[in-house]
């Protein structure tokens, strides 16, 4: 079996034939000039019906996997996003509320007032929110978080098949299979559970898939590559406008990853990768100033505009090496065997692909070596994989103190504020490529002979790797119901020109007062939130607002259920806190340790709270 795949119909001499052309389908044959018009057609017809058929599989999955959100978009709650989903939808519910309201969408006070938010700064993803804001006016945004998440996933993975079936292989079937994995790999279903940032990601083969083409033009001449320079650009500029709109972290992580891949491809003919290089920089160039020109506004606010930071510091936030040989808690091999819980949290699974794919790569990998395209991608999955585990190896969470090569770059501006974990993404689409690949090889020997073990090998160990990974439904709770002090317009008799101060304010471990925030109309601002901001003097960021100590006092009550010590400096503190706020109203709905925290506030204002719809408050218009 070794020597078969490695040897036939697989040599240098085949693949140097498409330096020119990278990715070429391995067995795509030109079109005949004999064929007639309607032959053509019929051709066309029969693979648009297979792209068809293979987008319809990825949607049905897609929905399938996000069916119990779709059930319930009024209360339903994907609850492993612990706070992110409502972080999501304040984020796609405010900016279509600007919107309608012709209002700057890079920027609000609406939460953490009366400081605000830098939406560009934050994931906000224009990209979807704008053009879905009428979604969301007409059906709120947890409808557009459930739906860009489906599109999300499936638009993922037909974009790579896309790319795949048209400059990779030429079997649909092989296609398919790499633009599967790359569309519901562990990563994708885990991100889906929060972050659709991290799983609507179709315009990255789609930038690969224009850099390919503009490759391939090396060999024309200078005043055909020139006649199609501008068309060129033009495209590559808008698609990664485009992206920055939706993530600029995974934009970073694939432009990364894409350089590598192209280094190593080109390493067999380095004149040749010169040559393609020479020819494509000024396109890339002038792409580079189409794109600063379609994005400078909203870049400029996001790292100079009000409420923006220089870079924030996550702390550690790397694979454990346990990871990758587990199977992800999302997925049929979860569901029987997920061994030891070593991921940061349940939406950052970006590894855990499972020991049996891990092995089936391996061998694959050994086997087809001779293929660059293999290579190439086995570096990147490497790379990618060794750059997750982060500056020191984790082990089934014991610090070995083994020293990797994040060290040398966590330091290096961008790259410190990406989450070193999400590199393992980088190897998603690599891994889609060498399963495209092996299938293909597969399906050759079997044209050649019906008898021949090594396909039905293939695939069978293919299933055996894949059939784990399957994804199952994500879990979804019932949300809890918003007072209906915010959704009856009772607040708005306590809000004159000031914010309402939640007891304890909203912070990224409990930020439910978005939700009531925006299922009452966006009447109110907010102290406190769940975003990405600026603190002290230089400007690092940080999730959440800066530590109150009014804010403090209160978290620590309700936590302790104890009602602390409160004295006359603290009363003060309450005060300035209040004024700082701008506060209106300090409102304290049904929640945990209610009686603490009662308490603690009467004592701190020096009056008792009132009993108003449902919810305990104090009006401190005429404190402030």
């Amino acid at each position: 079996m070794a020597q078969g795949w490695a040897t036939d119909r697989t040599t240098e001499d085949r693949s140097a034939v498409t330096v020119l052309e990278p990715f070429a389908p391995a067995s795509a044959k030109p079109a005949s000039p004999k064929l007639t018009r309607s032959r053509r057609a019929l051709l066309r017809i029969r693979t648009a019906r297979t792209d068809l058929i293979v987008a319809t599989g990825y949607l049905s999955l897609a929905v399938l996997v996000l069916s119990g959100q779709w059930r319930n978009t009024e209360s339903g709650y994907l609850i492993k996003s612990g706070q992110d989903q409502t972080m999501w939808e304040w984020f796609f519910a405010v900016t279509a509320h600007r919107i309608e309201h012709l209002q700057n969408p890079l920027g609000t006070v609406l939460q953490n007032y009366p400081d605000g938010v830098n939406m560009m700064a934050n994931t906000a993803m224009f990209g979807v929110g704008v053009p879905l804001t009428p979604i969301t006016l007409l059906f709120g945004p947890t409808v557009t978080f459930v739906l860009v998440l489906t599109i999300g996933l499936f638009g993922t993975a037909f974009a790579w098949y896309w790319l795949f079936s048209r400059h990779l292989v030429g079997s649909k079937l092989a296609a398919a299979v790499g633009g599967l994995f790359c569309g519901f790999a562990p990563a994708m279903i885990s991100h889906a559970n929060a972050h659709p940032n991290f799983v609507l990601l179709a315009l990255l083969p789609l930038i690969a898939l224009q850099i390919i083409r503009m490759a391939k033009r090396a060999g024309n001449t200078l005043e055909a590559r020139k006649a199609r320079r501008l068309r060129d650009a033009f495209v590559l500029g808008l698609l990664v406008s485009l992206q920055i709109a939706l993530g600029e972290e995974p934009l970073l992580i694939f432009a990364l990853a894409f350089g590598l891949f192209g280094l190593v491809y080109y390493l067999h003919a380095p004149r040749t990768g010169l040559r393609a290089l020479r020819a494509i920089t000024p396109t890339v160039l002038l792409a580079a100033l189409i794109t600063v020109a379609l994005t400078e506004i909203p870049l400029w606010w996001q790292f100079f505009g009000p409420q923006s930071y220089r870079s924030i510091d996550h702390g550690p936030m790397n694979n454990d090496l346990k990871a990758l040989f587990q199977f992800p808690s999302e997925s049929l091999g979860g569901l029987f065997a997920h061994g030891q819980n070593v991921a940061i949290n349940p939406t950052e699974e970006n590894s855990y692909f499972g020991w049996p794919l891990l092995l089936l790569l391996t061998v694959t990998t050994v086997l087809m070596w001779r293929e660059r395209v293999v290579r190439a991608a086995a570096t990147v999955i490497v790379t990618g994989t060794v750059l997750s585990l982060g500056a020191t190896l984790m082990i089934g969470k014991h610090n070995t103190g083994i020293t990797l090569p994040w060290t040398w770059f966590e330091k290096v501006p961008l790259l410190n504020s990406v989450l070193e974990s999400r590199f393992t993404m980088a190897a998603i689409p690599a891994i889609g490529v060498i399963l495209a690949m092996a299938t293909q090889r597969a399906l050759e020997y079997w044209r050649e002979s019906a008898t021949d073990w090594r396909p039905l090998a293939w695939f069978a160990a293919m299933v055996l790797a894949l059939l784990p990974l399957t994804p199952t439904i994500l879990p979804v709770v019932q949300r809890s119901e918003t007072p209906a002090f915010f959704t009856d317009g009772t607040v708005r008799q306590y809000v004159s020109h000031g914010s309402v101060v939640v007891a304890p304010p909203p912070t990224p471990p409990d930020a439910r007062a978005l939700r009531w925030q925006i299922d009452s109309g966006f009447q109110f601002p907010l102290a406190g939130g769940y975003f990405v901001g600026p603190t002290g003097t230089d400007k690092k960021g940080r999730y959440g607002p800066d530590d109150r100590p009014t804010a403090s006092l209160l978290i620590k009550a309700q936590q302790s259920n104890k009602v602390p010590v409160v004295d006359d400096a603290a009363r003060a503190q309450a005060l300035a806190d209040l004024r700082y706020w701008q506060a209106d109203v300090v409102v304290l709905p049904p929640t945990d340790n209610t009686d603490a925290l009662r308490i603690t506030m009467d004592e701190l204002l020096g009056f008792p709270a009132q009993k108003v719809d449902g919810v305990w408050l104090w009006d401190v218009r005429n404190l402030v």
